[in-house]
């Protein structure tokens, strides 16, 4: 299994076929799980073979938006994994252990076991992080630009149901990230509430 020559190959296919309107789901999104999901591994005690098909789940968990649509790019990943990892000698089940790590990112997310919930996590690290507006920002300005959302106010509003709705998996995150994400949500709240 060359891991290393995996990371090579889809990072330069999204680093050359990823549209520029992906302001959130650009390649820089990719190499922030990357890191989360490598720490995660190391504070849930996840090494070795296991750590590999992790960090390859989060190399490809988003690669389904290089066809530029938000709607299916799980899927889409996958697809690209099934297609991609064999030539760089991924078994067929450690593939279909990355797939189902990149289907459980799907929202709402349906981890159903810790590799799950690593790459889970990672993927919405940043709910509980210092940089939590400035994503967010990058991320309302890309579905604005995809005309997923208009106006400020509905993405306040759904900023504060997916924050009310969503929950950590790990007990990192549950004890690192998710009393700072309560912070972020109350403040949203209380913005919601002016309007």
């Amino acid at each position: 299994m060359d891991y290393r020559a995996a990371k090579h190959f889809i990072l330069a296919k999204l680093r050359t076929e990823l549209s520029d309107k992906l302001l959130y789901h650009g390649l820089h999104h990719t190499l922030d799980v990357l890191q989360a999901a490598k720490f995660l591994c190391e504070s849930e005690g996840v090494h070795g073979h296991l750590a590999v098909l992790v960090k390859t789940a989060a190399l490809f968990h988003d690669a389904g938006f290089v066809h530029n649509k938000h709607a299916g790019h799980e899927y889409e990943g996958c697809v690209m994994a099934r297609a991609a990892l064999p030539g760089f000698g991924y078994s067929k089940d450690d593939i279909e252990t990355i797939c189902g790590m990149i289907m459980s990112t799907k929202i709402p997310q349906s981890p159903t076991n810790l590799l799950e919930e690593i790459i889970c996590d990672a993927d919405l690290d940043y709910l509980g992080r210092d940089d939590f507006f400035a994503i967010g920002t990058s991320l309302f300005e890309e579905l604005a630009a995809y005309n997923l959302l208009h106006g400020e106010q509905a993405w306040n509003r759904l900023q504060v149901n997916f924050l009310s709705a969503h929950h950590f998996h790990t007990h990192t995150n549950k004890t690192l990230r998710e009393p700072v994400k309560q912070q972020y949500l109350a403040i949203l709240k209380d913005l919601v509430a002016t309007y």
